[in-house]
């Protein structure tokens, strides 16, 4: 990555576990794939229902990378972190 920060929206419905193991994958992805250069939003679709009809979400736990450019989007606990990567088009 040429230094510019990856941004990071992670839809998720409470604290469940699915949930919270996306969460764990994510940041665990971050930090030592990304070296902390990222920026991660978590959105608990509980609490905040309009997000999902406003970023089309039909499946939880999501992810969406939308900087840089292209916007990508994964559904699951994100526990292939191959797969992770080159859905994201991280090397």
């Amino acid at each position: 990555m040429k230094n510019q920060k990856l941004k990071f929206k992670l839809f998720i419905s409470g604290m469940s576990v699915k949930s919270g193991r996306a969460i764990e994958n994510i940041k665990a992805i971050g930090d030592q794939q990304l070296k902390g250069n990222y920026e991660l939003e978590i959105v608990d679709l509980m609490k905040s229902k309009e997000k999902a009809i406003e970023f089309q979400i039909v499946a939880i736990p999501t992810l969406i990378k939308y900087e840089p450019a292209p916007l990508r989007t994964l559904v699951g606990d994100l526990s292939d972190t191959k797969k992770v990567l080159r859905i994201l088009e991280i090397e």
